[in-house]
């Protein structure tokens, strides 16, 4: 003991006391310091330890806040946030202002504008198959123009415009990159003019309307009326054929309660068809025409409706005139 009745110990029994000593290999004179709670702890010799995983410790909403506080109080992001924001108040207040409209109708969309920059405009637009219809005419139906650019540009949308076109039958729509465009169409063919009700369409060869006549470039062709009429297109045009010489002084043809032709010569005269056997009365007025020139005379009709008789009808001048000529000869057998 010491002088405080404590009892001596060496510091190896006390320590030895309180902690085991463990080797950590046999025969190896190191020892590891263990509490007696952990050595109460390990397992058997042989048996596997189970390692249990770290789950992550879920940040609280307050860190989540200092996170970000921390994240803008960095250098240069408060500036950036701080442009952002300002182009962003300077973008909605262009739009607003009619700035970015107007913009628009001058140069085109945004994208456009790039790539018209990046090299991709549309440069030059060639045209192939039309005859009737104007390169600018095509050009306002396809809606394309200098404030498009090759890549942005619909090919698809461009066809399908074009199509709405009357007098397009069908149409391709192909890009060259970097700035060609390439329109290849087909255009329905003009075969008459057709007139009912007072108003004249121009038609194709099946009868099919395909415009309304709005300028002087129809007027070269052959002109049918009547209801019923752009669907005999075709014997129309058989018939006028079948006259010869004839066909370039046929004004029009005139569908007659849809069973038969009046022929309307350049000169006022009217030919009736008979409704059967057409091309046969065609041949009898070609062959008086040569024996004798009736449409050269002061005629207003002549009738071929019945066969093996011609009927002729002078006009009022004519008429009168030969009146007078027969007076004579009338009084002279009455006196007589």
């Amino acid at each position: 003991m010491d002088g405080g009745r404590r009892i001596l110990r060496s510091l190896k029994e006390s320590f030895a006391a309180r902690h085991s000593l463990v080797p950590i290999i046999p025969g190896d004179v190191r020892y590891v310091v263990a509490t007696a709670d952990a050595i109460a702890s390990v397992p058997a010799a042989g048996a596997a330890t189970p390692v249990a995983p770290r789950t992550p410790r879920r940040k609280s909403l307050s860190e989540r806040r200092f996170s970000r506080v921390a994240l803008l109080g960095r250098p240069g992001v408060g500036t950036l946030a701080a442009l952002a924001l300002f182009g962003l108040v300077g973008a909605a207040g262009f739009v607003e202002n009619g700035g970015y409209a107007a913009l628009v109708a001058s140069e085109g969309e945004l994208y456009d504008i790039a790539a018209r920059a990046a090299g991709f405009p549309i440069s030059a637009v060639t045209i192939t198959g039309q005859s009737r219809l104007s390169e600018r005419e095509l050009l306002d139906a396809a809606r394309v123009g200098p404030r498009n650019s090759l890549p942005f540009l619909d090919a698809t949308a461009v066809r399908e415009r074009l199509t709405l076109v009357p007098l397009v039958k069908s149409a391709r729509v192909m890009k060259l990159y970097p700035d060609r465009l390439v329109i290849a169409i087909e255009e329905r063919q003009p075969s008459a003019l057709w007139q009912r009700d007072g108003r004249v369409a121009v038609i194709s060869e099946d009868g099919v309307p395909i415009d309304e006549l709005r300028d002087q470039r129809y007027l070269g062709l052959p002109f049918v009326v009547g209801e019923g009429a752009q669907k005999r297109l075709l014997e129309f045009h058989m018939l006028t054929a079948k006259a010869g010489d004839l066909a370039h002084r046929i004004k029009a043809g005139v569908l007659v309660a849809g069973r038969r032709w009046n022929f309307e010569m350049t000169n006022g005269v009217t030919v009736k068809l008979p409704e059967i056997d057409s091309f046969g009365a065609l041949e009898t007025l070609a062959r008086l025409q040569r024996e004798a020139r009736i449409l050269d005379k002061d005629v207003m009709c002549i009738d071929l409706r019945i066969p093996d008789r011609i009927a002729v009808r002078l006009t009022e001048e004519a008429a009168s005139a030969r009146e007078a000529q027969l007076a004579p000869r009338k009084s002279s057998k009455s006196g007589g």
